[in-house]
């Protein structure tokens, strides 16, 4: 029996990348999802792919009307709503502030900010009278850049900043009964793209190398999976597992908050004086 048996979850953006490891993943966990994400092509891939486990609907999560519709959509075929998972986003491409042009200033500051804070506002908005009934929990998406520079440019930092605060905030107000809580993973190699204001919705956060800056600079030198991110959202969804779990953020990042000021001594000489058991 799984962690999630019985438990009905919606993910936005839930149609590739991340989204979708954690979609794959809660489904292993007995759960039944339902998905918003804007790509009719990403959508029709995943029904072949998972069935009519996974209740598919297309919208803008900067639509409340859109967001609504797809807990109504969920709700009128599942029956209830434990889970909402507050996913979809888009990356800045680590673009500076001197190198933001400015005539595109104001439409990508509203095109990021609109997708990854009004985008799980909005959604939170929708799914809050269905999780209040079931006693439910949200989980946000955050980022290594919700507390770190480097992991964007200004817009994407502020904007998984931003998130950190819903999640704190939404975690107060809704207490004692929804359990408010983010994840902040480092990088993942996903469809993640960047606004179409700046030119970057063609462009994948796949495309950068990020094996090599992991393997230079990170404390856990690897690039996770989806399926590697996916525990613990899980995790943060089961209320038997994470009751007393509110108001908090993940930080699933290899480290980065612990790298200190040297290199990673790589752990050659750790292994050399302690060995290693058979398997590991």
């Amino acid at each position: 029996m799984g962690w999630l048996e019985g438990k009905v979850a919606l993910v936005t953006g839930g149609a590739s990348g991340l989204g979708l490891g954690i979609v794959q993943r809660f489904l292993a966990e007995g759960a039944e999802v339902g998905v918003l994400d804007a790509s009719a092509t990403k959508l029709g891939e995943l029904s072949e792919l998972v069935g009519d486990r996974v209740t598919c609907v297309r919208g803008d999560v900067r639509s409340l009307e859109d967001n609504r519709r797809a807990v109504e959509t969920l709700v009128g075929r599942r029956g209830r709503l434990d889970i909402f998972i507050g996913n979809a986003g888009i990356w800045d491409g680590s673009t500076s502030l001197v190198d933001l042009p400015e005539d595109s200033l104001d439409a990508a500051f509203d095109e990021v900010m609109g997708v990854n804070v009004k985008g799980y506002l909005l959604g939170a908005r929708a799914a809050t009278p269905h999780l209040v009934r079931s006693r439910g929990t949200m989980i946000f998406t955050v980022s290594n850049a919700g507390f770190y520079v480097g992991g964007g440019g200004p817009l994407y930092t502020l904007s998984k900043h931003a998130v950190v605060g819903l999640v704190r905030q939404l975690a107060h107000e809704l207490a004692p009964v929804v359990r408010v809580n983010g994840v902040a993973p480092g990088a993942v190699p996903s469809d993640l793209r960047g606004p179409k204001s700046l030119g970057l919705a063609d462009k994948s956060i796949r495309e950068f190398d990020m094996k090599s800056v992991a393997e230079q600079i990170m404390p856990l030198p690897m690039v996770p999976t989806p399926a590697d991110q996916a525990g613990s959202y899980v995790y943060l969804a089961s209320a038997a597992n994470s009751p007393a779990a509110t108001g908090i953020v993940i930080n699933s990042d290899c480290g980065i908050g612990v790298r200190g000021l040297w290199a990673v001594r790589g752990g050659a000489d750790l292994v050399e004086r302690f060995g290693s058991l058979p398997g590991a």
